[in-house]
């Protein structure tokens, strides 16, 4: 059998980020369903965290230094963006342990019902999870306080190391095309998953008005979704 870690000539894919104009005239009211300050950021420190945890452990597992290096560098991305939401808590004067520990028994729930079964379905997982969860906080930290929103989304919306994820996964398909349902299947359950999590996190107070202002965001979320499977060659 062909390895996943084998080396192959790849064209590196663009960074896949929602359009801002797709979601100028929804993101303020969405905006308004952000939990508050301390909730928000204690989900997306324990996620980052969480995430670069998940990607240190493969990269650990694989026995290919070029897969090594690949891993462990979207690991460092994912503990950099944690670092930095852990210091916008302890900017305003919390405790990041404490803000992250009453959202750690969901997110880890998450996490395990996500893992995959296979180290091919754990990378599709950390692509597809963590880059839907980055785009739904950028879009929900418009709702921050206006000194720390836009830093939290600059933060999310740094480079993942995603490209290069990308790249190790359109190599394995490539040498056992017969993957590629079987990824693309997974890929469609994720997803279901993560919306729920995603919800979970919102303010919703008057639900019918709240729907309205969920549906043409996460109908835009999807969109990306289904860009970030096309760029694995697989079909959301």
């Amino acid at each position: 059998m062909v390895s996943w870690f084998q080396r192959r000539p790849r064209v590196v894919p663009p960074r896949i980020r929602p359009r801002a104009s797709e979601l100028q005239t929804t993101r303020v009211d969405f905006a308004e369903l952000a939990p508050d300050t301390s909730s928000f950021l204690g989900q997306v420190a324990y996620l980052q965290l969480a995430f670069s945890q998940q990607l240190a452990e493969l990269s650990a597992r694989s026995t290919d230094l070029g897969a090594k290096e690949t891993l462990a560098a979207a690991a460092g991305a994912a503990l950099a963006k944690h670092q930095g939401v852990v210091a916008e808590i302890r900017r305003r004067g919390e405790d990041p342990a404490e803000a992250m520990a009453r959202f750690a028994p969901a997110i880890d729930r998450y996490l395990e019902a996500t893992r995959g079964g296979s180290v091919d379905e754990s990378l599709v997982s950390v692509y597809i999870c963590q880059g839907f969860l980055d785009d739904f906080f950028v879009s929900l930290a418009g709702g921050l306080p206006s000194d720390a929103g836009p830093r939290v989304a600059v933060l999310l919306g740094a480079d993942s190391g995603a490209a290069g994820i990308v790249a190790m996964l359109t190599d394995a398909i490539a040498a056992d095309p017969t993957r590629a349902h079987l990824l693309a299947l997974w890929g469609r359950r994720l997803v279901g998953d993560t919306l729920l999590l995603a919800q979970s996190a919102l303010h919703e107070g008057d639900r019918a008005r709240a729907e309205e202002r969920i549906e043409p965001v996460f109908t835009e979320l999807i969109a990306t979704h289904t860009r970030r499977m096309d760029a694995l060659g697989l079909t959301a």
